[in-house]
């Protein structure tokens, strides 16, 4: 029986409060920071932060999902419940959330998996897209070089091949132990039958509405008659969608890449100006390779190795933080605030560098050498900002939210960590035909230019230039954390190029300062990638009194409404050192009020 099914509440608070927590920020315990104080802050923006931490993790015996919607995270449990293992549910959970969270679930773009058998070694799965055949360096720059605004963000042009479809079908078939039609079965009801918006799903859904009303396809699915916005109470129904998941049901990835859907994804791509053809489509191949693995105070972390940057960058950042004693130093204390910003800002500079490993030849070894990380904390100062200018990549020297993420387990104790994206919100903005199905813009992901930054402000380098076939680098970070051979704890989240940091902090969150999983999940956040320099906070992450002091060793800071949607698993008890009456505890993120853990 299903059960530990909880809502996740969208009150918002001042500050975050950490029920019973005895961690100290500059002397402060967090349970005794009121919202007030916190609104004090100017860095601080009142209504707008992080969610009161106050429930405790969601149990389960036989099984957890948690995902970013509470239909998506039922139909994972309900696949486990029926004799699915943890690929069957996070295939039958990515096909769901396409239809229940449209802006980031999806068939029209791509992603990462990381699988950790209970017994053996991790896997990863990359069925992030591809640059089409007719795709240039130059495609989105005018005749004197300069990026053209918008043309990698919105419309055709825009769009790689998608890969979330054949991904999910690789998956299933060589880890996964039911029927196709059995682990599709639920989002096809969804689509066909359609579900009732809660509030989240309208917050969602309205960040489209612009774009709807420019594309008569989605219109017809996402709009009322009279071009208003889709409210609380509302059954959204998606026909033509259903009709594609029924094709991909009965034909596999046939149901996609070729026949009737290829056709009308093809079409609508040439009327629109994009690149697509026939040809990207059939030919597309997600890839199986080696997790990118790395160590941290006896934890083995199995997560994504390039074309993504995400797990480069998390792994450099625990290398160099695991020569400081963090739990000493104590929860956003000033030291801890300032080793963490200087992790950041190196590993940042670092991971420009990266690329497809098809096409260029990464230094993934010596950004993850522990000679590399002491000799980086060598160079950090105690207390004294870096300059960004100061760091260079590879070198110690002196130095959208728009995704979606869950984690699953079974009862064999089998754990998937998948994060999956359109890129933007509802990708490129606009429906492929009469197919149902948002496209990508993740050409974005690309270097548009040497040196010119992306939607998320990262700098493009040459090694992630675009060219036919090419896979952008991402920051995606699905991660699997082990000991003793086996999976303790599952986590990821959205957010473009803050995603590593994201995970870092819950990490650092469950190991160093042994919070449980949903306090984890829950800690307000900070972010800095090299460029630009300031530190981007949290509203009442950081205390007056240790901005202010930060503040005094040169760093500078700017402040943000929440971000990013983790969605974590632990084993055994709701924090590492707490065992617990369940198997499974579930964190999930209640910055999208719509977030759930469901327990089997």
């Amino acid at each position: 029986m299903v059960a530990g099914l909880r809502r996740s509440p969208s009150r918002r608070a001042g500050g975050l409060l950490l029920a019973g927590m005895l961690l100290l920020s500059d002397g402060v315990a967090y349970a005794a920071v009121a919202p007030a104080a916190v609104q004090d802050d100017p860095l601080a923006f009142g209504g707008t932060s992080v969610p009161v931490a106050s429930a405790p993790p969601v149990g389960g015996h036989e099984g957890m999902v948690v995902s970013a919607q509470t239909l998506a995270s039922q139909v994972g449990a309900r696949i486990l419940h029926e004799g699915g293992n943890a690929v069957d549910a996070a295939v039958a959970v990515g096909y769901a959330l396409a239809v229940v969270y449209p802006a980031a679930g999806n068939l029209g773009g791509g992603g990462f998996m990381t699988l950790r058998p209970a017994n053996g070694p991790a896997v990863f799965l990359d069925f992030r897209e591809h640059a089409p055949g007719a795709a240039t360096a130059t495609m989105f720059q005018d005749a004197k070089g300069n990026v053209i605004p918008g043309l990698s963000t919105k419309g055709w042009k825009a769009v790689a091949i998608p890969g979330t479809v054949a991904g999910l079908e690789l998956a299933r078939q060589r880890w996964g132990h039911l029927s196709r039609q059995q682990v599709m079965a639920p989002a096809i009801a969804l689509a066909r039958d359609g579900f009732v918006l809660a509030p989240g799903d309208v917050e969602l859904i309205s960040h489209g509405n612009d774009d709807f009303r420019r594309d008569p396809v989605a219109r017809r699915s996402f709009l009322h008659h009279d071009g208003s916005g889709l409210q609380v109470g509302d059954r959204l129904v998606q026909p033509e969608l259903a009709r594609v998941l029924e094709r991909i049901s009965r034909k596999g990835t046939d149901g996609f890449y070729a026949g009737k859907t290829a056709r009308e994804i093809v079409r609508a791509s040439r009327k629109g100006g994009g690149l697509l053809t026939r040809a990207d489509l059939s030919g597309y191949r997600p890839r199986i390779l080696p997790t990118l693995t790395c160590d941290y105070r006896g934890y083995h972390i199995d997560t994504a190795p390039p074309p993504s940057g995400g797990g480069v960058a998390l792994c450099e950042m625990l290398n160099i933080l695991s020569g400081y004693d963090m739990h000493r130093l104590g929860l956003y204390t000033v030291p801890a605030v300032q080793r963490e910003v200087e992790a950041m800002r190196h590993a940042y500079a670092d991971r420009q560098d990266l690329g497809d490993p098809a096409f260029v030849s990464n230094p993934v070894d010596h950004l993850l050498d522990v000679n590399y990380a002491r000799q980086i904390r060598a160079a950090i100062p105690n207390a004294r900002a870096v300059p960004s200018a100061a760091v260079r990549p590879g070198v110690a020297g002196n130095e959208g939210q728009e995704t979606t993420h869950y984690s699953v387990m079974d009862r064999d104790g089998n754990a998937v960590a998948v994060t999956y994206t359109l890129n933007g919100w509802f990708g490129a903005g606009m429906v492929a035909g009469r197919t149902g199905v948002f496209m990508n813009d993740e050409m974005d992901d690309f270097s548009t230019r040497p040196g010119a930054p992306n939607m998320f402000g990262i700098i493009g380098s040459k090694a992630n230039e675009i060219a036919p076939g090419k896979t952008p680098l991402s920051s995606m970070t699905p991660t699997v954390i082990s000991r003793g051979g086996k999976p303790v704890m599952v986590i990821g989240s959205p957010g473009g190029s803050r995603i590593p940091t994201i995970v870092l902090a819950s990490v650092l969150g469950v190991i160093d300062y042994g919070l449980d999983i949903q306090h984890a999940v829950d800690l307000p956040r900070i972010h800095e990638q090299w460029q630009p320099e300031p530190v981007q906070v949290e509203a009442g992450a950081l205390t007056p009194g240790v901005i202010a002091r930060l503040q005094h060793e040169g760093y500078s800071f700017k402040a943000y409404p929440h971000w990013g949607v983790a969605e974590g698993i632990l084993v055994g008890g709701p924090s590492l050192n707490t065992p617990g009456a369940d198997r499974y505890y579930g964190g999930a993120d209640r910055r999208h009020s719509t977030s759930a853990a469901v327990g089997e």
